[in-house]
This record gives structure tokens, sequence and C-alpha cells, in this order.
């Protein structure tokens, strides 16, 4: 009897903590994201300084526990180093991104392909990208990559990367909730590919980024909308600065 008592009560304690975990996510422009579970808060790939559309971002305001960078271009890295000395944030990424901020006396946790780590704010797993990566003055940034991300919702973030096959297997082995894509082509997917992506995935909810930054990524965001829409699949666009919940 008592042994029945405690599993319920176990069973009352997860259901309770699940359904008042809450995601939200910050559009900061670009591939600039930040994310909100509970009280711990995550930047991805911030570079949001130099980017004339995020002016109204002041990065000295950004809470950040963990940084999660998808790869070494200045376009994704640019103000890590700024906010992870200001709030002890630790970084998130490939083996040489996470040995480079050591140099600079900034902690990390170093990842690599097909690895997983279960961490305060949920587990998150480092999966593969096709693109390219190089820190600004040009020396190795090691492979890029994505990040799923599970804590009650599961996430996709796909970082910089073409349309791979490799999407599949996060069909398969995720029940998304949400599939963040590059949609901006040129040095990513554009919305054609992010389309399959979504067949791929499983998912045919989808935050678009990586575009509108500059002109070779510029899109038409209503016609955007409506290839989506076409194959009854939703895409988000969010202003800078604006927040949806997962």
């Amino acid at each position: 009897m008592l042994k029945l008592l405690v599993k319920c009560i176990n069973i009352f304690y997860n259901f309770t903590y699940l359904k008042f975990i809450k995601m939200k996510i910050t559009f900061y422009g670009h591939a600039s994201l930040g994310i909100e579970i509970n009280d711990i808060h995550i930047l991805v790939d911030p570079f949001i300084s130099a980017n004339e559309k995020a002016a109204h971002i002041d990065i000295e305001t950004l809470k950040a526990d963990y940084i999660l960078l998808t790869h070494a271009h200045q376009d994704h890295i640019l103000d890590a180093e700024a906010i992870a000395k200001r709030t002890g944030a630790k970084i998130v990424s490939n083996y040489e991104i996470v040995m480079h901020y050591g140099k600079l006396g900034i902690e990390g946790h170093p990842m690599n392909h097909g690895g997983s780590w279960q961490f305060d704010f949920g587990k998150v797993k480092y999966v593969n990208a096709v693109h390219t990566s190089s820190f600004p003055d040009g020396s190795y940034g090691g492979q890029p990559g994505g990040f799923v991300i599970e804590a009650d919702k599961t996430i996709y973030i796909a970082g910089d990367t073409a349309l791979t096959y490799d999407m599949k297997l996060i069909g398969k082995g995720y029940d998304l909730d949400l599939a963040i894509l590059p949609i901006g082509n040129n040095f990513t997917m554009g919305v054609d590919d992010a389309i399959i992506a979504t067949r791929f995935l499983n998912c045919d909810r989808v935050l678009g980024y990586h575009y509108d930054t500059f002109g070779y990524i510029e899109i038409d965001k209503v016609r955007a909308k409506a290839k989506f829409d076409s194959r009854l699949k939703k895409l988000r666009l969010l202003d800078i600065g604006e927040s949806m919940e997962v």
C-alpha cells in the first residue's frame, strides 16, 4: 500500500512539474535566438550588435546561462565572448569552438556529432549540418552542427545547413514540436528545401531564420509563407525581438 502511495505521489509530481515547464523562444535577428526554459536562459548564435536590423536590441540587457554555437562564422559568434564574460554563461559547441573560448577564460562544454548531454535545462544532442566553419581570422572552427533540445517540448535548431538526408534520422528519432530552419538560400537551404526538410523531420511547425539580414539572403516573406501553406505546413516568421511559446 505504501509503495502504491509513493508511486502515485511521484506520478503526480512528474506530471505537475512537466505541466509547468515553459519554453519561450525570442528571435534576435539573423540566426540569433533566446530560449527560456523556466528560469534558465539560453542564447543561440548571438550576432546582434553588428546587425543594423537588430539595432534596438541591447546585448547588455540579455540574460544567458548557456550560449549554444552552431559554428564559428562571425555572423554566429560575434557577441558570444562579450555576453559570456558579462553573464558567466557556459559555451556549448563543438570541441574546437569550446577550446577557442577556453583560451579566453570562458567555461564551456565541448560536444561532437551524435553526442548528447543532460544539462539542467534538458537534454541536448549535437547533430550534423552541411556547411563550413572558420573563425573570423580564418582559423579552423571545427565541423558545423545543429542541436536537438529535449525539455518536455522538443525542438530542432538546424544551424546553417543544406538540406540533408540526415534530417530523416532526426524525424525518426524525435517527436519534434518545432523545427528552426534557415530559409535565406544562397549560404543555406532556402524555402523550397526547407519544405522538404519538414517532411524528413515529420514536423509541420517551422520557425524560419537566417534570412533578410543582407542582400544575399533577402526573401519574399509573403511568398515564403504561401509556399508553406500550400503544402499544409506552418511557417512562423518573428519580428526581431518578438517571442513565441512552444
